[in-house]
């Protein structure tokens, strides 16, 4: 059951309790539909505003899969249209929410000082690995640039 069928069947829903004004914890916006009173006054308006919310983020959401394999910034976009979906659907909004949480953990994880040296010291071997086996390359066959081979 959805947050506006809960409004329109007189049913309100518990209020969410405000933080302190010193907390520091996000607050998370309601879950529903953000389109203005007006739409949401009628059914047929409100169903027809859903379809075309549907519909532009449908038409990002495989704009952002086309520049996957093509030139240009594929998940940036994906993320956009899904973003457009969560002003309408809940469950859109329930996917940019945990998406959120995980790119949170992530930044936390990649800062914390022994994540990080792990991943310094994992570069630095594979630079060296990389550098040996430029420079074995390059001891058995030699330097040949474009300009210079002989047809």
């Amino acid at each position: 059951m959805s947050a506006q069928s809960d409004e329109r069947d007189g049913i309100a829903a518990p209020a969410a309790p405000h933080p302190a004004a010193g907390d520091t914890a996000e607050t998370e916006r309601e879950l529903g539909s953000r389109a203005p009173a007006f739409i949401k006054a009628s059914k047929p308006l409100h169903l027809s505003w859903q379809v075309g919310v549907f519909a532009v983020g449908l038409a990002v959401v495989a704009a952002g899969i086309a520049m996957l394999v093509l030139p240009g910034p594929g998940w940036l976009v994906i993320f956009g249209g899904m973003a457009i979906w969560a002003t309408e659907f809940v469950w859109a909004q329930l996917v940019l929410r945990w998406t959120r949480r995980k790119v949170a953990e992530a930044a936390q994880k990649a800062l914390d000082p022994e994540v990080r040296r792990r991943n310094i010291i994992l570069t630095v071997v594979g630079l060296v690995i990389i550098a040996a086996l430029v420079a074995v390359y390059l001891w058995r066959f030699g330097l040949s640039l474009p300009w210079n081979v002989d047809e």
